[in-house]
């Protein structure tokens, strides 16, 4: 004990689990080791009131639920309950309980759940004063109203990526490379990458080759070791602007490649290059998913909107739609591919939907495309790709810097989390976009306001 005092971080833990630290990992509670994990009663409240629909939220709640349920068993769960292993800590249910000294209701004001959890942290800081007590939560704000009543917050750093500036971005220049590479590349359709400086050797990635004269581009397999060659492709009338847009089209068109993530900011291409590589692919596959999560404008879930099914999601498509009309007139010369498309939409070749719609169906030959997948948390990108049948392409796209959800950042989205670790798997690709071709005056706003 004396050993733990002197060590403050050998010392056994009281972590307090906020509802946002749930609807992100149901499984959160596991994830302190050796430390006790102690669940406000206001949280098992907030859990209840958001068991029943169809979003990820909801599942995460009920899954939550039931983990709870099967950990405590016939014990009362207002009691120290063992979690399984030698190594783990306990957990309990803690009660509706106001502190001698500070009470969080008096200072912050009563009626929210948010006031009486900090309540229950500072109860069972009271209670144990030899421990180090923290409240754990994704909501910054009540973090910080934590710690202006003297009670250790933190965010919930399972599947975090750190140093977020240096992810990976699925490309690299090769400076000095000699003349025969290009040689090759050309007479024979690939070259041997071995005596060559590729650092991320075990990831797919994109290179630009750059000798004493020549410069080229080239994509780097994993599996067999080899350079290829990557030239501009036009797609159902698109063509590829830069280097970046011509290693995305070469990675959504390859058939070895299965799961493929594009980031950048707005205006760079993503969710257009990706509509187009699944129409120029559609004979391939039984159906298009472009689908986007909906985030709720002012707190209010899509049943508040007016109107029907289609009216309370259009605002939210938009995007989507967009990208689809701008493939359109491509075609202005050509009604009959124009009504082709039109065509695709109203026989369900191609299917915008939010994502909340398409849960349990089956993916099996399906190009599915997830945009603004910044607001998706890891374990919904991790459902997502765990649906995935026979023949299926899955595409994430989005922006990890422009993040729509209260309680997700840069570092915390499952995009970012999907990038971090899926970087070295033979099925996948990433390429970060970073030159927007949207307009001379959208490049202005990204760079300079």
């Amino acid at each position: 004990m004396k050993k733990a005092a002197n060590h403050p971080s050998l010392e056994k833990k009281i972590f307090v689990l906020d509802t946002s630290v749930i609807l992100y990992d149901h499984n959160a509670f596991k994830n302190f080791q050796e430390h006790d994990v102690a669940i406000p009663i206001q949280v098992l409240e907030e859990l209840d009131n958001m068991k029943n629909g169809n979003e990820t939220r909801n599942a995460e709640a009920r899954s939550f639920i039931r983990l709870m349920d099967n950990a405590s068993g016939d014990r009362i769960m207002n009691q120290w309950i063992p979690l399984n292993g030698s190594k783990s800590g306990r957990f309990k249910v803690v009660m509706d309980n106001k502190p001698d000294k500070l009470d969080a209701e008096e200072v912050f004001g009563k009626g929210k759940f948010d006031h009486r959890i900090l309540n229950a942290a500072l109860s069972l800081k009271q209670e144990f004063p030899e421990k180090r007590v923290v409240l754990v939560s994704k909501d910054i704000c009540l973090r910080l109203k934590a710690k202006s009543l003297e009670l250790h917050a933190e965010d919930y750093e399972t599947g975090k990526i750190k140093n977020v500036e240096e992810l990976y971005t699925g490309k690299a220049v090769l400076t000095n490379i000699a003349d025969e590479v290009f040689k090759t590349l050309k007479a024979e359709g690939s070259f041997d990458a071995t005596g060559l400086d590729i650092v991320d050797i075990e990831a797919n990635h994109f290179c630009i080759l750059k000798g004493k004269r020549k410069t080229t581009t080239a994509y780097y397999n994993t599996k067999s070791g080899r350079l290829f060659p990557v030239a501009p492709r036009t797609i159902f009338n698109i063509s590829p602007r830069n280097d970046e847009q011509s290693f995305a089209i070469n990675a959504l068109l390859n058939p070895d490649i299965k799961l493929v993530t594009i980031q950048g900011k707005a205006g760079t291409g993503k969710t257009l290059l990706a509509i187009a590589s699944a129409l120029e692919q559609r004979k391939d596959y039984r159906q298009i998913y472009v689908t986007r999560p909906i985030v709720a404008l002012s707190n209010k879930d899509i049943g508040f909107l007016p109107g029907d099914v289609k009216s309370k999601i259009d605002p939210y498509m938009a995007p989507i739609w967009d990208s689809l009309r701008f493939i359109k007139e491509q075609y202005n010369d050509d009604p009959k591919m124009q009504a082709r498309i039109d065509d695709f939409v109203s026989t369900e070749k191609i299917v915008i939907t939010p994502l909340a719609y398409i849960r349990g169906r089956t993916l099996s030959k399906i190009f599915f495309i997830v945009d603004e997948a910044q607001n998706l948390t890891p374990h919904e990108i991790k459902t997502i790709i765990s649906r995935a049948g026979e023949d299926t392409k899955i595409i994430f796209t989005g922006d990890v810097y422009q993040i729509d959800t209260p309680y997700l950042d840069a570092e915390s989205n499952g995009l970012s989390y999907l990038i971090e670790n899926a970087k070295d798997h033979a099925l996948y690709a990433h390429i970060t976009l970073d030159k927007g071709e949207r307009s001379e005056l959208a490049n202005l706003a990204n760079d300079l306001l």
